[in-house]
C-alpha cells in the first residue's frame, strides 16, 4: 500500500504565494519517514493534504493497492499532534479504547487492544489514571497508543515532541518509533534533526517546495 502526492500545489485565500509548490511524495506502508524543514515551510500543510485534510489547488493525493486506487486518504491515516487532544476526566484506557472501537469490535475487544498498546508505550501501569493526572509526556504516550489502535495504515506526526523538553522527548520518540512496526508507516513533520535520525528516510521542504537529496 502506497501514499501519493503527484505535483501538489496548495494556495490559501489571502496569501499571495502557495503554501506548496509542486510536491511529489510518496510513502509506502512500513517505511518511517521525516518532513525536515524550518517553521512555515510548509510541513503541516503537506501532512495535511497526505491525510485528505486539505485539498489540493492543483496535483492530486491517492492511495495505492497493487497499482489499484484505494480507499480516501482520510480512511487509511491517523494522527499524533503536537497539541495533545484526550479526554482529560477520562482514562487512559477509555482514550486509546475510542480508537479501537472504530473498527467495530466488542467493548470487550477495544479494551483489550487498548491496554496492548498501553503497554507498548510503556503506561499499562497507568492504564486506570484520569487522563488529567498524568504528564505532557504520558499524555502524549496515550496519543501514540491511540493512534495505534486505530489500526490505520498511515500515521501521520505533525511535531509530535514539540512542546516536550528533551528527556521526555527521548521517552516518546522511543516509544512511538518501537511501537510503530511493519504493519503501518510513519510520517513525522519535524525541524529536530535528532528525530529525522530516527526515521529510515528524509523529505526535506523548504519554502514549499520539496528539495531533492544530494
Amino acid at each position: 500500500m502506497r501514499l501519493l502526492a503527484d505535483a501538489v500545489e496548495v494556495r490559501y485565500r489571502g496569501l499571495a504565494d502557495p503554501v506548496l509548490r509542486g510536491a511529489t511524495v510518496e510513502v509506502v506502508r512500513g517505511e518511517t519517514v521525516a518532513v525536515l524543514g524550518p517553521s512555515g515551510s510548509g510541513k503541516s500543510t503537506l501532512l495535511a493534504v497526505l491525510g485528505g485534510l486539505v485539498r489540493p489547488t492543483n496535483g492530486t493525493v491517492r492511495v495505492d493497492i497493487d497499482g489499484s486506487a484505494a480507499p480516501r486518504p482520510t480512511d487509511v491515516t491517523t494522527w499524533i499532534l503536537q497539541t495533545t487532544n484526550v479526554f482529560s476526566e477520562r482514562t487512559a484506557l477509555d482514550n486509546v479504547a475510542v480508537a479501537a472501537l472504530t473498527l467495530g469490535v466488542s467493548l470487550r475487544e477495544a479494551y483489550l487492544v487498548a491496554a496492548r498498546h498501553l503497554a507498548a508505550v510503556g503506561l499499562f501501569d497507568r492504564r486506570n489514571s484520569l487522563a488529567r493526572h498524568l504528564s505532557g509526556g504520558e499524555v502524549q504516550r496515550v496519543v501514540i497508543a491511540r493512534a495505534l489502535a486505530s489500526r490505520r495504515p498511515f500515521i501521520l506526526a505533525d511535531e509530535p515532541t514539540g512542546q516536550l523538553d528533551h528527556a521526555t522527548t527521548c521517552v516518546v520518540l522511543d516509544a512511538l518509533f518501537e511501537a510503530v512496526d511493519e504493519s503501518a508507516a510513519l510520517i513525522v513533520a519535524t525541524h529536530d534533526p535528532t528525530v529525522a535520525e530516527r526515521c529510515e528516510r528524509v523529505v526535506h521542504i523548504v519554502d514549499g517546495r520539496i528539495v531533492p537529496e544530494r
